[in-house]
């Protein structure tokens, strides 16, 4: 099964306030106070007056991201990050085998990043979205890192982030619907599985 993410991340007031009056952003909750927002060819053209640009070929340490982040674009989130600190973060994965990679904004400037990986073999607090979310200021608890404890596996796309906003979705509503499920249940019947896991992102 694939997955792809193209989104901010940050405190969930910082992005609603810096956000409010724009046509093109919707808000998803993440756990802990946190938000994603993400970005689509229409936010980035409403955020900076054009159209975005993309890298060509395959995204690498070279060059981490897919979306190139325009002077236009960068300057927009060095600006949002005096308010607390900003992540941009990408990730495609499909069969497996994939890439991630993601960079901080604090204080106006960039303080980590950008970082790319696509072959996983440091330890996972290194990866580049759980290092980018512990600078967040992400809380561990029972989930296996920062990327699944606020919640980045519940939806697989773009388009899935855009539901979970529209329709004002919390993070734990798969548990919620679990839960719904087996109370509705006799005993002899097993609960539906979590949401399945990118690689092996999920539960411990």
């Amino acid at each position: 099964m694939s997955y792809q993410l193209s989104a901010v991340v940050a405190d969930v007031e910082l992005l609603r306030e810096q956000t409010v009056d724009l046509d093109h952003a919707v808000l998803a909750a993440l756990r802990q106070d946190f938000a994603l927002l993400p970005v689509t060819p229409q936010l980035v053209q409403e955020l900076t007056g054009g159209l975005p640009d993309f890298t060509p070929g395959e995204p690498s340490a070279a060059q981490p991201f897919e979306l190139v982040l325009s002077p236009a674009l960068e300057r927009l989130l060095a600006r949002w990050s005096r308010q607390g600190p900003v992540a941009y973060l990408e990730a495609e994965f499909a069969g497996g085998l994939g890439r991630q990679a993601a960079a901080v904004w604090l204080h106006g400037r960039v303080t980590f990043g950008p970082r790319y990986d696509d072959s996983f073999e440091s330890p996972r607090p290194d990866w580049p979205i759980n290092a980018a979310l512990a600078r967040l200021g992400a809380e561990p608890g029972r989930w296996i890192d920062p990327f699944a404890e606020l919640g980045l596996h519940l939806e697989r796309n773009t388009a899935g982030w855009l539901t979970h906003g529209r329709r004002g979705l919390s993070a734990d509503y798969w548990d919620e619907l679990a839960e719904e499920w087996e109370e509705q249940q006799s005993g002899d019947q097993q609960q539906p599985g979590r949401p399945g896991s990118v690689g092996d992102w999920g539960l411990p």
